[in-house]
């Protein structure tokens, strides 16, 4: 079967005929791919900067973010049905007895480090016709989603952050979603990045009832910024206001949410993070280099401002579940503003020029099966 495959060794990416895969537990469960998301993380894939295949392969096939539609189930399974579709998590744990996370499987918090990942270290990925994957990883997804549930594994990783959000803002004396002090505290949100994780970052953040500011280099009156004001958030172009600007606007900022992995412009953001605020780090920089920062004012405003701040990665079971969830109140809430996210499906053929060629739109999908 056709599979889109990085070779490291011989630094090139085609199509190959990949393996059929087979049921080999009670609760695997075989799935037609259908759409599989191209995502920054398989672009810096495709240019080497890491992924790791599976031992004993030449390449590893690439691909995390997926929707697919089960075919056949093992004698034990409970969760999932023939024609369900579904949601295949990406992490798998590290087996370490010591891991107190991946025992309970939670290896998105996994502390040795040995964690493999389909389609990025050590197991192939869904970028296929057909794979096999164990029920406890699947998330059933609502069938009229059919045409956007492979947005559900890049909400995941706002889910993720709102849900550690929400558990360290019950340190302040009112709840957070929910009441306020009646002076709108707690409920100003700013994103940095309007990419897929930012935007769908954008719209959970937006039926929590967070005032939501987008802050990203594209211009006002641009079809992201148009899109952000279509679903009741505002848009902040960096490039006619500064990070002073943006706070002037906002008022106190209580929470950023980081998407974005520019390291310049998100450390800077920290300097205008609000009283009692959050700040969420979930990009991962692809370039090196130093920056310049007023490092005693940010440790001084941190202390003094009672601020917190963390990076989140990957995403367990409460976050996948969250996404189905909060992906179906997006889908009746906005439908066409959260189909527009998705902005071109290919075929597998096309994942090359995908993969290595400007990067353009919102989400780009390589789909496996034709459309309904």
């Amino acid at each position: 079967m056709r599979a889109v495959a990085v070779f490291p060794s011989e630094k090139s990416i085609r199509v190959v005929d990949h393996p059929e895969p087979t049921r080999e537990r009670d609760t695997d469960v075989l799935l037609q791919m259908l759409d599989v998301g191209v995502c920054g993380t398989d672009r810096e894939i495709a240019r080497f900067d890491y992924g790791t295949p599976p031992a004993g392969s030449p390449y590893l096939v690439i691909g995390h973010e997926s929707l697919g539609q089960v075919l056949e189930v093992g004698p034990s399974v409970t969760r999932v049905a023939p024609g369900d579709l579904v949601v295949t998590m990406v992490r798998r744990p590290c087996g370490h007895p010591e891991c107190r996370s991946c025992a309970v499987g939670r290896q998105d918090f996994c502390f040795t480090g040995d964690f493999t990942e389909r389609g990025i270290n050590g197991r192939h990925g869904f970028m296929t016709e057909r794979v096999v994957d164990d029920e406890r990883y699947m998330h059933v997804v609502p069938g009229r989603l059919r045409e956007v549930g492979v947005l559900v594994e890049p909400l995941t990783i706002a889910e993720k952050a709102l849900i550690q959000v929400w558990d360290v803002q019950e340190r302040l004396p009112w709840t957070i979603p929910g009441q306020t002090d009646g002076d709108g505290h707690g409920q100003r949100a700013v994103v940095l990045g309007a990419g897929p994780v930012g935007l769908l970052g954008a719209l959970a953040l937006l039926v929590r009832g967070f005032e939501t500011f987008v802050y990203s280099l594209e211009d006002l009156g641009s079809p992201k910024a148009q899109w952000v004001e279509s679903v009741g958030g505002h848009f902040v172009s960096a490039k006619s206001t500064d990070l002073e600007g943006l706070r002037s606007r906002v008022g106190n900022i209580d929470l950023v949410y980081e998407a974005t992995g520019a390291v310049a412009v998100s450390f800077r953001a920290l300097a205008v993070l609000g009283t009692n605020g959050v700040f969420v780090f979930t990009g991962v920089p692809g370039r090196k280099g130093p920056i310049e920062l007023e490092a005693d004012d940010l440790m001084r405003n941190m202390v003094l401002s009672n601020q917190l701040v963390f990076g989140t990665v990957n995403a367990g079971p409460d976050a996948f579940a969250a996404a189905v969830a909060d992906l179906a109140t997006f889908f009746d809430r906005w439908p066409t503003e959260v189909a527009a996210l998705i902005t071109g499906r290919f075929s597998p053929d096309a994942a090359e020029e995908l993969l290595l060629g400007p990067s353009s739109g919102i989400k780009r999908v390589v789909s496996f099966a034709g459309r309904p």
